[in-house]
């Protein structure tokens, strides 16, 4: 049983995808709901599109219970740096489920881009939901 569900978004279709599943586990399991997104480094554009992303995305569910972060990753650590943060969350707010969407990158892109997904796996203690993006 799931208790709390944690939600990486970035704003993307794949993103959203993300968001409704969480939100339909969120609902089948009376579970809270933690939307995150991470801010790669301190800008502040970057930070004011991630409130707005937050908003829009708390505004298109509906659960028990809601609760949006806005996080920042050190820059120098890249994508890395963005998983680190997401898993600093779910271990902190105590998720039972991270979901998260994955770009469904293959062969080399995927070699040498890697995903926060993919990091995310071998990252999180909780169990971890990936949703694909319509193939």
């Amino acid at each position: 049983m799931y208790k709390k569900v944690m939600v990486a978004t970035d704003g993307s279709e794949t993103a959203q995808k993300a968001l409704e599943e969480a939100e339909n586990i969120a609902n089948s399991y009376n579970a809270s709901l933690c939307i995150v997104y991470c801010v790669l480094g301190d800008d502040e554009k970057d930070m004011a599109a991630g409130k707005e992303i937050l908003a829009k995305a708390e505004q298109s569910v509906n659960a028990l219970s809601i609760e949006t972060r806005l996080v920042s990753s050190n820059i120098a650590y890249g994508l890395n740096g963005i998983s680190e943060a997401l898993s600093d969350v779910a271990k902190e707010w105590q998720a039972d489920l991270v979901v998260v969407g994955t770009a469904n990158r293959r062969g080399m892109r995927r070699f040498v881009v890697g995903s926060v997904a993919e990091q995310l796996v071998s990252l999180v203690e909780s169990s971890i939901l990936l949703v694909r993006p319509k193939s």
